[in-house]
Formats: structure tokens, C-alpha cells, sequence
């Protein structure tokens, strides 16, 4: 399986379900909650989600090559092979 990181704000409900699919198909992910992160930590992530995603929403899942932005759960299944 790709490696999997998702960009989440702590209180976004589609960030909320995009995590608990993940956790459903037991897929192992690196969760960042960017609103609970502070200085060059915050910066440095919002850059990188600004650099996949230019709107800058959230959430911005990283799957393999695949970003996928938002709760989209046919999208994330098929990025995953699932």
C-alpha cells in the first residue's frame, strides 16, 4: 500500500470521516492537524498542503502520488485499491 498523509483541521467534520475511513480499512496514515501546530511546525504544513493543494482546504489526503482534497470516499478507496 502507498504511503498515506492527510492534512486535517482538529474540528472539520470531512476531516473527521476521511480519518475514520481510513481507520475502517485499516489503513496505516500519517494524520497532521495543522490547526494544533505552532511556528515553522504550522508554516512548514500549511506550505506543503499549499503546495498540493493551492485553496489550501482541508482535508488534503496524500496517497502515493494521488492527492485526493476533501471527503471523498470512492476516490480514496480506489487510490488505496480497495
Amino acid at each position: 500500500m502507498p504511503p498515506v498523509k492527510i492534512y486535517t483541521l482538529s474540528t472539520c467534520s470531512h476531516c473527521k470521516s476521511t480519518k475514520a475511513l481510513l481507520n475502517e480499512c485499516s489503513v496505516s496514515y500519517e494524520a497532521v492537524d495543522v490547526d494544533r501546530l505552532d511556528g515553522d511546525a504550522r508554516k512548514d504544513a500549511i506550505e506543503a498542503v499549499r503546495a498540493v493543494n493551492p485553496n489550501l482546504s482541508f482535508p488534503t489526503l496524500i496517497i502515493g502520488d494521488t492527492v485526493i482534497v476533501g471527503f471523498k470516499e470512492e476516490a480514496i478507496k480506489r487510490a488505496l485499491g480497495l
